[in-house]
């Protein structure tokens, strides 16, 4: 098995369950841990594979609590900077369709800074880049920058997610598609809502967003379509792999729980690119991975939500 290291922001979520369309109704909030590569982190590990959380947190309450529910799901956390920063926050509220209304406060994640001796850590490992925050500047920036660059060196399988949020980028979104794209062009593995696929390919239909991906480097491209499954797309073959019906409580967490499934079974492969090309089990992969996305959006809260390796298979069989 191939350990996964998932690099990124981890975060406390305060959510506002079940308050009204957007945060100006909410007046209650529950704490919760998260941060898109700490879920998928956490997703790997729950369901039996090795994952390591690369990030920065502060030294108070928050930051220790999620550094505790990382182990809790036996997440590695050698890896984890806790700096006197404060703690990234998120406040988050939720519609009645279980989607999500966003604010961030930034602190400890942007002051990730490098380690030399990780990269030798890397080698024919699988990486994970969620970017929701990490190309925002800073130290961080940097530092996901030349992982990058050691998961290149190092012969790694690399997974992307871009994690678009729209109150961290107003006004700025060509700049976070030219951020996005050297990513894109080294990924094994790209992961896209919809909104992310038609905005980093500038089209309006799944396959010339999905062309225009390609052209950059992507090798396998996922976009996740809620409850109508996810869109799979490499160079030789294109396709739809639908999901299964749930009713959604909560959508926080269903695409990382989606890759951190994928990933997972990836993982348990000697070559994972070469997966990429074996339709029938690369789509069966996909498959699995929609059901743990849909379980996951059927309780509140990202990391406690994901299904565990018992769950996945009563409902995958």
């Amino acid at each position: 098995m191939k350990n996964v290291y998932c690099i990124g922001e981890m975060l406390i979520d305060f959510v506002a369950e079940r308050q009204g369309k957007d945060l100006t109704q909410a007046y209650q909030f529950t704490r919760k841990a998260g941060g898109a590569p700490a879920n998928v982190a956490a997703a790997i590990s729950k369901l039996g594979g090795q994952s390591y959380f690369v990030g920065a947190v502060g030294e108070d309450p928050f930051g220790t609590f999620l550094i505790e529910v990382m182990k809790k799901h036996k997440v590695s956390v050698e890896y984890v900077q806790q700096i006197s920063t404060f703690t990234t926050l998120a406040f988050v509220s939720l519609a009645e369709d279980g989607e999500r209304d966003f604010v961030f406060s930034r602190g400890a994640d942007r002051e990730l800074s490098y380690d030399e001796n990780l990269s030798s850590q890397f080698n024919n490992e699988i990486l994970h880049f969620g970017a929701a925050t990490a190309l925002l500047g800073g130290s961080l920036q940097k530092a996901y920058t030349r992982y990058l660059e050691d998961a290149i060196s190092r012969n790694a399988f690399i997974s992307f997610d871009p994690n678009y949020r729209t109150d961290l980028w107003k006004d700025r979104d060509a700049e976070f598609i030219a951020l996005c794209k050297p990513f894109i062009s080294k990924c094994h593995l790209a992961k896209f809502s919809l909104e992310e696929a038609f905005l980093l390919s500038g089209k309006t239909t799944l396959p010339e967003a999905c062309t225009v991906l390609h052209n950059l480097g992507a090798k396998a491209i996922c976009i996740t379509l809620g409850k109508e499954g996810t869109y799979v797309s490499t160079k030789s073959y294109q396709t739809t792999v639908g999901s299964i019906s749930v009713t959604p409580l909560d959508t926080t967490g269903a695409g990382d729980a989606f890759i951190g499934c994928l990933l997972k079974q990836l993982s348990l492969q000697e070559i994972p690119e070469s997966v990429i090309e074996d339709e029938s089990l690369f789509l069966k992969m996909v498959k699995r991975a929609n059901i743990c996305g849909a379980i996951t959006t059927t309780n509140y809260g990202a990391i406690a939500a994901l299904p565990d390796e018992m769950q996945l298979n009563s409902l995958a069989l």
